[in-house]
């Protein structure tokens, strides 16, 4: 199975919606299984905060045999947005017009940014035609925005725990963890490793939203020999804020946040209801009984503002993470949608 990380590079300036542009930009992503004669097996998936394109790699259980995105009938892509720090143009890439790293100073993007990037790729992979576009959390507000821009191009379209717009308690919780970050006194240096215990602290913050209460009790519970005054749940939070630290960079977090607070499908469409009613083709809408962040009632929700949907629920203690761990509810889930000819 095709795992490597493949490199589209720009040749052309890429504007952006907030002003200023990108010289060289260049797209990591990855690709599994095999375009058919028709190419109109591929399969488009949006990754969330600090994913990679290496779908397989964190998304446990879907790039297998039987699961949705099997790479023995589906061609299945996933760039990495700009802003990160897997391979796509981010704030530790090189500024050419300093010939220094960007760091604080890269440039504002939107989710609108986010989606065009992904266009630009698809147009490349000469993929005209996606039977499906999968997003997942924040990898949903770029799919939502990508398919009001393009409705032609999708056959399908799968949101998983992710909503249409950013509400305010989202904007709030990535507030908080920009927060964290930027009390971190080294935040601002031009150094990759400036802000990291901000960023361990953002994490933490996070995760809080990520699982919610039934999660954390279930898996964090001390043991019977756990020593007096030691908690599972403190050094696991430390734990998860030590190993983000090791892959990822304040600068790419604080500027991916900042793109997310940008999302709103309604913003120059005459409100959300309005923009989603143009997307006709056939939509799943899925939800977690315990996601803090986007309740199964804004889920029915957004389901409800679609002409073709349907709405799906995942059972889960895990709250938002719910769909990273219910690998088997998932998959039950999407293979009826992508294999259905009609909902």
């Amino acid at each position: 199975m095709e795992n490597t990380t493949r490199t589209f590079r720009s040749a052309e300036p890429f504007k952006l919606e907030k002003g200023g542009e990108l010289h060289g930009l260049t797209i990591a992503y990855h690709t599994y299984g095999t375009l058919n004669p028709q190419r109109d097996n591929a399969i488009w998936v949006c990754h969330a905060l600090t994913a990679n394109s290496d779908v397989a790699d964190w998304w446990p259980h879907t790039v297998e045999a039987g699961c949705f995105l099997d790479p023995s009938r589906w061609f299945v892509v996933c760039a990495n947005i700009i802003g990160s720090c897997y391979g796509t143009t981010g704030p530790l890439s090189v500024n050419p017009a300093t010939g220094m790293p960007y760091y604080d100073e890269f440039p504002q993007l939107t989710i609108g940014d986010l989606a065009r990037a992904h266009s630009l790729l698809a147009d490349h992979l000469g993929l005209d035609r996606i039977h499906a576009l999968v997003g997942s959390s924040v990898g949903g507000f770029q799919a939502v925005e990508w398919a009001c821009r393009e409705p032609e191009r999708f056959g399908r379209i799968a949101l998983i725990a992710t909503d249409a717009k950013a509400s305010p308690w989202t904007i709030a919780i990535d507030e908080t963890q920009r927060m964290a970050i930027k009390a971190d006194t080294t935040y601002g240096e031009h150094r990759p490793d400036a802000g990291l215990a901000g960023l361990a602290a953002a994490r933490a913050i996070g995760l809080l939203t990520y699982r919610g209460p039934k999660g954390y009790n279930r898996t964090q519970q001390n043991h019977a020999d756990t020593p007096a005054g030691t908690h599972r749940a403190c050094t696991y939070q430390r734990y998860q804020g030590e190993k983000l630290c090791r892959r990822f960079n304040a600068y790419s977090y604080v500027t991916i946040l900042d793109t997310f607070d940008t999302h709103d499908v309604g913003r120059n469409r005459g409100g959300v209801a309005r923009a989603l009613s143009a997307i006709t083709v056939p939509v799943t809408v899925v939800g977690i009984t315990t996601d803090l962040i986007f309740t199964p009632g804004e889920m029915r929700a957004l389901a409800a503002m679609f002409p073709c949907a349907t709405y799906r629920e995942i059972d889960s203690p895990f709250g938002h993470d719910g769909f990273l761990v219910e690998h088997g509810q998932l998959n039950d889930i999407l293979n009826d949608f992508f294999n259905t000819q009609t909902i």
